[in-house]
């Protein structure tokens, strides 16, 4: 981390992200999974970390919540590395899909009738069925022994709770793997599969956890603080293109133009998201705008940027 922009962030970083907090008004907690209305409306953190393992924080940066759909990043990496390329986006497509990451009504109208993108509900579930393993219990492991050695924490588990009111009201998820197994896209069991994607949805983080996992995207696949690459680069460019595409929702060209950064978001009020070749960045705020997105997160982070001019473009 630059001298300028370490002593920016410790002097300005609290009154912003206290200016953000306020914004948690405008937003409301996730309900359609019963157990994320439980989350602080109001609560708020963030955690920056550089490459040499230095970082700066503050807020509610210690509050444990489910990663949700960052980590369908991560699976979409790990399915890539599994399958290569070719096998992976015969499954899934590349672009934006303009519709809510739940709909189904483009797999209906759109030849050739797969997912448009591995970070919209369909085609996660497609993913999570690419996931090597003899059994779902050694895809689930294989998952999360993964996503130890990215956040280099062994202490992660997933939340059984979160996980179990998932899995009794996904039935719109539970609708989208039929279709796709009914076109021939899903590998598995409806139920097998779906029992992968919603436990790695319900795998628990916290902003540092998020700041590490994307300071080796940050780093195109190389740990930087470890000294050691763990992603191949290619993997890593696709996933970060699918980001700045994809990743937050149907706001994603919005915040590619306020922020400008790659990102991916999550409904538990996660946000993942870095300055390429420079930080890992760690987000949480449960308040929720209409498209699924942290009201105050998504504050926080334009303000940061714009402040210290982080945009890519």
């Amino acid at each position: 981390m630059s001298t300028y922009e370490w002593e920016q962030l410790r002097e300005h970083l609290p009154a912003w992200l206290e200016e953000s907090r306020q914004h948690h008004v405008h937003g409301n907690v996730a309900s359609y999974i019963p157990e994320l209305s439980k989350a602080p409306r109001d609560a708020l953190g963030i955690y920056i970390m550089d490459g040499k393992g230095q970082s700066i924080s503050a807020g509610d940066c210690g509050l444990s919540f489910t990663l949700q759909s960052i980590s369908k990043v991560f699976t979409l990496i790990l399915a890539l590395m599994d399958n290569g390329e070719e096998v992976v986006f015969s499954k899934v497509g590349m672009e934006p899909t303009g519709d809510r990451f739940n709909s189904m009504l483009k797999l209906e109208l759109v030849e050739p009738g797969i997912p448009f993108n591995p970070l919209i509900n369909a085609g996660a579930i497609a993913i999570s069925s690419l996931i090597a393993g003899n059994s779902t219990e050694e895809k689930f492991t294989r998952i999360l022994q993964f996503f130890k050695l990215l956040t280099q924490n062994d202490t992660l588990v997933f939340d059984e709770d979160t996980y179990a009111s998932e899995s009794a009201t996904g039935h719109l998820n539970r609708s989208l793997a039929y279709f796709l197994t009914e076109k021939g896209i899903l590998r598995g069991k409806v139920e097998d599969v779906l029992e992968v994607y919603f436990r790695h949805c319900a795998i628990t983080v916290n902003c540092s956890d998020l700041a590490r996992m994307a300071l080796i995207l940050a780093y195109n696949g190389y740990d930087p603080v470890a000294g050691v690459p763990l992603i191949p680069r290619r993997y890593v460019q696709i996933a970060k293109t699918f980001m700045t595409t994809c990743g937050m929702y149907d706001a994603s060209g919005q915040f590619a133009i306020q922020v400008g950064l790659p990102a991916k978001s999550g409904v538990s009020g996660g946000i993942l998201s870095m300055v390429p070749g420079r930080y890992g960045i760690g987000v949480i705020g449960p308040a929720l705008n209409r498209m699924g997105n942290s009201t105050t997160g998504v504050h926080l982070l334009e303000t940061i940027s714009q402040s210290l001019d982080w945009s890519m473009f």
